[in-house]
């Protein structure tokens, strides 16, 4: 074996092995920190507001009721920006996450390559995704997990939310037209950039703890947020 093949073997065996510490290291770390719990924050107030936790098993997304007495979610993300035009859905499911993986990664079988390096290093832009649904369904599901909050709680997610997503000239919130999962939702421009710090499922535990609800000090990922509520 020349000294330029050993060498070149030495260089790439590093580099693998680099490569597979930092993504053990980064999935221990995750695995710790999402199982510390920060607990819902103490209230007085009557929690009327119901909230929903729902995971596809890659997002997570947080479900509100479309129209209440604090905001009338519709006015922003029209039914009509659906393909059903339905508006008897009374929820609407809000998420933020990396452009490539939410048009692109519906499900982790389908994970590319490029699109993982991409989102992890801060090089695509975000989208928000909102899904309307019908309560009895949400119900039902297993990757569902009810809550409720005060109004003063569901104010300040109503600030979080609106500030994730980007709007237009107007002030309206930017639309894609021709995307979508299924006939009951859309996507829209967002703010902020999605890296293996800050995922999508960060930004729905960020809203849990804004809004003053149990949350995992920090989590990547859709089972760390699950965990602290089974």
């Amino acid at each position: 074996m020349s000294p330029l093949l050993r060498k070149t073997l030495k260089l790439t065996a590093y580099s693998v092995g680099a490569l597979v510490g930092a993504v053990a290291a980064y999935w221990g770390v995750a695995q710790v920190l999402s199982r510390i719990p920060v607990a819902a924050e103490p209230t007085t107030e009557a929690a009327t507001v119901p909230l929903f936790i729902h995971s596809n098993g890659v997002h997570t997304d947080l479900v509100v009721p479309v129209k209440s007495s604090y905001i009338d979610w519709s006015q922003q993300l029209p039914f009509s920006n659906t393909q059903a035009h339905d508006s008897t859905y009374h929820f609407v499911g809000i998420g933020w996450g990396d452009k490539g993986f939410y048009l692109e990664t519906p499900t982790w079988a389908e994970l590319k390559p490029r699109t993982a390096i991409r989102a992890g290093f801060w090089l695509s832009t975000t989208l928000m995704h909102a899904t309307y649904y019908r309560e009895a369904d949400l119900v039902a599901s297993p990757q569902c997990v009810p809550l409720r909050l005060t109004p003063t709680q569901y104010r300040r997610l109503i600030a979080y939310i609106e500030k994730s997503f980007q709007r237009d000239a107007a002030g309206n919130f930017n639309w894609i037209p021709g995307h979508s999962y299924a006939d009951h939702d859309a996507f829209y421009e967002a703010n902020n950039r999605y890296s293996v710090l800050n995922t999508c499922n960060t930004w729905a535990n960020k809203g849990l703890k804004i809004s003053g609800q149990k949350a995992s000090l920090w989590t990547p990922f859709d089972t760390g947020i699950l965990y602290q509520y089974r």
